[in-house]
């Protein structure tokens, strides 16, 4: 970028950049990001009638489309560019354009601090680098996301390349595998790796002179003799399918021969996941508004292990010794249940056979707190508690045995996985599904006026300990890791920020650590399919969700509609800001083509601000109200405001899809999406925003189903343009639906999903075995953070709440 800065100030063009700022400074701003930067720039252009070029080509106009901020002060102009994916670069310029330098993210931290008057010359500096600093490291940024494929690459070319070392290891590996003492895969009478090496040549040739379907209990005692323990496969056929694997990868060691017997090792069958904040409870009390998508997935996720695990241990021939898979989804039991099931202590799975919902009381510090529902804002005080009281639980819902995975979703269950990994030793996948830092703009610098209602500086520090001390990180999509080039990702917003007066991030995570992993979710085609596959349809349940949605008369219905035949727009999402629901109205009603051709459908939890949870919810439940006065879209909308099973749902999204409808999202930010898919997958053509993981989901480079939630007349016309293209080709909305199914059905589903989840799970077990890295020291660092700035933190907020 060197060049660049100096070409810009070098040229003609000096006195275009000097204008800018002077523009920029007239607003009586001093931060700029980049959406406002791009447009006093675009206003600059106009405003001195420069040619097209100047824009996008020149020195300056490169610079700006790289640079995401510009921060005024007196004597200098900071420019934070961004030359490419997770890379960032510092320049401050004297203010008369004179001079230039390339400066520290320290000093863009000190900065910061002082734009928001909170500078003080000594604070806590967080610096993760040197932990990473010696760890193989992803060098391409498009492979950011791709630590499978990574591990299994260094393994081969750089661990497992001298063929009697890479037979030693897996004899360790190998010989250390057991099911609550009984032994796996090789037993005692295999003393070495070259011992392993000759034992196997005997075990292939006895296996040679058998039938290749024969069960793997007729020859049990002949391989048990020759040193060989259940593990291997159920059939002879499989037996040596693997044993010949294993033979290649000494011989040759290639990835996809690592990841195919690495696959095959039996290693994982108790697995816990943790999801502390929602009420985990299944049909009727799938979580609150804030909740809902969080329960759902982890009850689909549980199913789906349970059906892998099993899968595994019979292709292994496990089942015949009475091993059995165990899934546990641990959350926090509410007393004050509200008529849930929250408050038992076990809950069986439905539609599994070994599959449980775990429940763990938070300690009553204040029952008339603890007792009920906490806000995932209030939370903190009660996690390590919790950690420790659900420690014991699970020793005794494994009876005694310790889990081989934990799985943490979102910041409170992952902390608590943190916590146990960290007593229990045993592997630790984060899965963050939406950070809350990207979400609030500048919440890190304002924090300490955010704090009483939110206690931001809680949630920050804990990302920070749990992405840090996790063994893996599974994302749903590449951009949740390091966005676009044009925005930033989750994790990178951890990688460099400010609390004012509290502390500063130097680099909090290291996005080339091939710990990234992208696994998408699935969706659960057992509820959400094709609205074409009539067979699998409720006539019943079809008809009645027709007349709820465009006809039926209820308290917590809004809205008639003068022409039930126009093309439906369906939107579902809960009341919260970030979801724009008042957005797409105001959209709708700004737009007057969009009326013409569309009914507007809106499904959410509540109608009536008095149904509120809280003051933000009762805000936005009252804007929305007011943009449908404002723009009188009475006659043209129907907001319903019920929670509804998620087989109404699915069936909602089938019922708009029979009427030839749509699906727009049209949230300000989306971390991945659900209702995305699940409108894909029942046949929807589905619009979504361009911020987040959704411009993954729908990949299709035109961009003509994504949409920028801050232009509602550019989303309107984009809407409003395939409604047309509709009517005039019928044939091009079952083109798109069918497109949007196939989308879903090759890449979003449980089945991939878990596959690559317990290959991870291995792999990362693999790898720090034969190659441990030096994880200790990091995570003692993470340890004193939670020691030194998470826990008196989160014992402020105990204060307040035993003071109620």
């Amino acid at each position: 970028m060197h060049e660049l800065v100096q070409a810009a100030l070098n040229s003609d063009d000096k006195s275009a950049l000097h204008q800018l700022i002077l523009n920029l400074s007239s607003t009586g701003k001093r931060y700029f990001l980049r959406n406002e930067i791009l447009q006093a720039f675009a206003d600059y252009c106009q405003q001195f009638q420069k040619p097209t070029y100047f824009y996008h080509s020149s020195s300056i106009g490169q610079l700006i489309h790289y640079c995401h901020e510009i921060i005024l002060e007196d004597d200098s102009i900071w420019f934070v560019v961004r030359p490419r994916i997770a890379s960032q670069e510092v320049w401050r310029l004297t203010s008369d354009l004179a001079q230039f330098e390339l400066m520290t993210s320290q000093d863009l931290l000190g900065v910061r601090d002082r734009l928001v008057n909170r500078y003080q010359t000594h604070i806590l500096d967080i610096d993760l680098h040197p932990f990473y600093a010696n760890s193989p490291t992803i060098s391409d940024p498009r492979n950011i996301g791709q630590g499978l494929a990574f591990l299994n690459r260094y393994l081969c070319s750089q661990v497992l390349i001298d063929p009697q070392y890479c037979l030693d290891v897996l004899f360790k590996v190998l010989h250390r595998l057991n099911y609550d003492g009984i032994g796996l895969l090789i037993n005692d009478r295999i003393q070495s790796g070259n011992h392993l090496a000759q034992q196997m040549q005997q075990v292939l040739k006895f296996l040679s002179q058998q039938h290749p379907d024969a069960p793997y209990e007729k020859f049990r005692v002949d391989l048990q003799e020759l040193g060989f323990e259940p593990g291997w496969g159920n059939t002879v056929s499989r037996v040596r399918e693997t044993l010949e694997l294993f033979q290649r990868l000494i011989e040759n060691p290639q990835p996809a021969i690592l990841e195919a017997f690495v696959a095959r090792i039996p290693a994982v069958f108790r697995v816990v996941l943790i999801s502390i904040h929602g009420w985990v409870s299944q049909e009727g009390a799938l979580g609150r508004d804030e909740t809902l998508g969080q329960v759902a997935y982890v009850l689909e996720q549980a199913r789906s292990l349970e059906n892998k695990l099993w899968e595994e241990i019979k292709l292994a021939g496990l089942d015949v010794i009475g091993i059995k898979p165990q899934v546990v989804i641990l959350t926090r039991l509410i007393p004050n249940c509200e008529g849930t099931f929250c408050n038992l202590r076990r809950e069986k799975i439905e539609e599994t056979e070994n599959a449980w919902i775990l429940r763990v009381p938070f300690r009553e510090f204040n029952p008339e707190v603890t007792n009920n529902w906490i806000s995932k804002y209030e939370i903190w005080p009660y996690l390590e508690t919790f950690a420790q009281d659900a420690e014991q639980e699970i020793l005794a819902e494994f009876q005694g045995s310790k889990p081989h995975l934990l799985i943490g979703n979102y910041t409170d269950g992952n902390l608590v996985a943190f916590l146990l990994s960290q007593k229990l030793k045993v592997t630790h996948c984060h899965i963050a599904h939406s950070l809350e830092k990207p979400k609030r703009l500048f919440s890190n610098l304002y924090w300490q006026n955010l704090e009483e209602q939110y206690h931001l500086s809680v949630q920050y520090s804990a990302d920070l300990i749990n992405m840090n001390a996790s063994d893996f990180i599974v994302t749903s999509s590449y951009q949740e890791i390091v966005g676009t080039p044009e925005s930033m990702g989750q994790y990178e917003s951890y990688k460099c920020f400010t609390m004012p007066e509290l502390y500063h991030v130097i680099d909090g995570i290291d996005l080339f650590s091939p710990k990234f992993n992208v696994v998408p979710p699935g969706v659960n085609e057992s509820i959400f399919f094709p609205y074409s596959e009539v067979e699998k349809r409720d006539e019943n349940l079809r008809k009645h969700l027709k007349e709820l949605l465009f006809y039926q008369e209820d308290d917590q219905i809004l809205g008639h509609l003068e022409n039930p035949d126009k093309r439906p727009i369906l939107t579902l999402a809960p009341i919260i800001s970030i979801k724009n629901l008042a957005g797409l109205a105001e959209c709708f009603g700004k737009s007057q083509a969009l009326q013409d051709h569309c009914n507007l459908f809106i499904l959410t939890g509540k109608l009536h601000p008095s149904e509120a949870s809280n003051p933000e919810e009762a805000e936005e439940i009252q804007k929305l109200h007011e943009i449908i006065n404002q723009y009188n879209l009475h006659g043209h909308i129907r907001w319903l405001g019920m929670r509804l099973p998620g087989r109404d749902i699915s069936e909602a999204y089938r019922v708009i899809a029979d009427k030839k409808g749509i699906y727009v999202h049209f949230a300000s930010f989306e971390a991945f999406g659900r209702s995305i898919l699940e409108a894909m997958i029942s046949g929807l053509p589905t619009f979504a925003t361009q911020f987040g993981g959704a411009l993954e989901i729908i990949d299709e480079r035109e961009h003509k189903f994504t949409l920028n939630p801050t232009d509602l007349e550019g989303s309107a016309n984009k809407i409003v343009e395939f409604c047309h293209q509709c009517d005039t080709n019928s044939e091009n909305w079952e083109e798109t639906s069918n497109w949007m199914i196939r989308r879903v059905r090759s890449k979003y589903n449980w089945t991939i999903h878990t596959n690559q989840l317990l290959l991870l799970a291995k792999i990362y077990s693999f790898w720090n075995f034969v190659a441990p890295e030096n994880t200790e020291a990091r995570v003692r660092y993470m340890e004193t953070l939670f020691h030194l700035v998470y826990k008196p933190r989160a014992d402020k907020i105990l204060e307040n709440h035993t003071r109620r």
